[in-house]
């Protein structure tokens, strides 16, 4: 089934065409995750991301957190807008995500500006990551990290 997605990349927005899974009421797309990635990479403690650079290399990664909400994966940089990975993700927003044993390219689309949502990843965070202190796991629902909110989506 061919969906159109909007993404919201910083202050630019796109319509792109794009071959998904399914379609969900209201216009938005399933992300085309398999059931095992999401599993897989939702129930990993850590995710290595790297962002691709103009040449088309890819930069060297950071390890991150993420968490899963319903069919969906985001991450959010501890250090807010200024980490240089998410400024990095800002100007060309496509990577590699490793994860549970899977390895899949992405594009990352910014969801910060949906507050329902990110009250929701807030709850993922502090559920999958309570183990941690609160030093740790705070700044992660800070509104500083909350305003780099971004969905993982996997490249076609």
């Amino acid at each position: 089934m061919i969906a159109y997605v909007r993404y919201h990349i910083g202050s630019k927005e796109e319509e792109r065409e794009g071959d998904y899974e399914k379609s969900y009421e209201g216009g938005s797309a399933m992300t085309g995750w398999t059931r095992n990635d999401l599993e897989r990479i939702g129930a990993a403690d850590e995710l290595q991301l790297a962002s691709f650079k103009k040449d088309g290399t890819l930069r060297k990664p950071v390890i991150i957190w993420v968490v899963r909400v319903g069919d969906d994966l985001y991450v959010r940089s501890y250090r807010g807008r200024e980490g240089a990975w998410f400024r990095h993700v800002q100007l060309r927003p496509k990577g590699r995500i490793v994860a549970g044993g899977v390895t899949k390219d992405v594009t990352f689309v910014d969801v910060s500006d949906d507050e329902a949502l990110n009250d929701e990843i807030d709850a993922a965070y502090q559920s999958k990551y309570q183990r941690y202190s609160a030093t740790y796991v705070d700044p992660m629902i800070a509104p500083q990290a909350r305003a780099t909110t971004l969905k993982l989506v996997p490249s076609e």
